[in-house]
């Protein structure tokens, strides 16, 4: 029985030996192919036009907007105060003509 154990602890290293060999030769085969078809590379660049804006020209152009925004911020502003002005004047108008000038009716 020992004879037959042997005998067949011995096929399987083996059989586990010439597998690992043909996987070891597929691999050689694999690494070889992948050499051999390796494609060039070829480094990019970004390719930049003379016309395009320089980053700086960007910030101006972002400064000039804000700036912008700003004065129709404080134009909007005056504006209202005016006009609420106008109001609250003509408000106190009408109290005073309803309360002075105005023929009370009874």
């Amino acid at each position: 029985m020992t004879s037959q154990h042997n005998r067949h602890d011995e096929l399987e290293q083996r059989e586990r030996l010439l597998r690992e060999k043909e996987v070891e030769i597929r691999l050689r085969e694999m690494e070889q192919k992948m050499s051999v078809n390796d494609t060039p590379f070829h480094q990019t660049v970004k390719h930049q036009t003379e016309n395009s804006p320089k980053p700086w020209v960007k910030k101006l152009i972002i400064a000039g907007k804000l700036f912008a925004l700003g004065v129709a911020a404080l134009v909007a502003v005056r504006v209202a105060s005016v006009l609420a002005g106008f109001v609250i004047m003509a408000v106190l108008a009408w109290v005073a003509y309803k309360l002075f000038f105005e023929t009370r009716k009874k």
